[in-house]
């Protein structure tokens, strides 16, 4: 007797089940590691420690990403996905640039000022957080825009090397942590380095 092949609608809606168990599962072991990175260093964070904190094997583990490096690179890479998408802002508009800046910052500002204390002894830290710095120059560039687009070559990377330098992560690790300063008196220290960098240009062309 043949046996009766599976129904294909039924057979699809299991591979997407399988599909979307597996992304929960890269979640949540994403989640362990990127904890675990926040708290301590690299050097002690283990995949036996991040399978346990994420509820699986390490085999599991290992077949998702990898390696250590594979969970840094993946965890990187989801941080720039979900920065990308908070940090929509109109060019010109320092205000909203300003607190949705402050506000990553406030999410993922303590695990990579964590990640930049280690990356020279961790070449493949060096090189996430180079993707990092190579973004956050892009996006302060667009958002001022209004202020480099009318410079010459020359004087627009001096001017954007210090609007980089006013809303760098170190910058909200200085006020925030070392001085224990409210993000209010931040956003006023990084809008007056903002003012000093455009002056005397106060405001952009209509």
């Amino acid at each position: 007797m043949k046996s009766n092949p599976e129904h294909p609608a039924k057979r699809s809606y299991r591979q997407g089940a399988r599909a979307i168990a597996a992304e929960q599962t890269a979640h949540r072991i994403l989640d362990a590691f990127d904890a675990a990175l926040t708290a301590d260093w690299f050097d002690l964070v283990t995949l036996d420690r991040v399978a346990r904190d994420a509820g699986v094997s390490v085999p599991t583990v290992v077949r998702r990403f990898g390696s250590k490096e594979g969970l840094l690179e993946a965890s990187w890479q989801r941080m720039a996905v979900s920065i990308k998408a908070r940090r929509v802002v109109h060019p010109g508009d320092i205000d909203a640039m300003l607190r949705v800046l402050i506000e990553d910052y406030e999410i993922t500002g303590d695990k990579v000022m964590r990640a930049l204390h280690q990356e020279a002894r961790w070449p493949a830290l060096r090189a996430a957080n180079d993707i990092g710095r190579r973004n956050h120059r892009a996006w302060v560039g667009e958002c001022m825009a209004p202020w480099l687009a009318p410079l010459p070559a020359e004087a627009r990377e001096r001017r954007l090397d210090a609007l980089v330098a006013a809303t760098d992560l170190t910058l909200w690790n200085l006020i925030r942590r070392d001085m224990g300063r409210p993000p209010e008196a931040l956003r006023t220290v990084m809008f007056t380095f903002i003012m000093g960098a455009i002056a005397p240009q106060e405001t952009p062309d209509a």
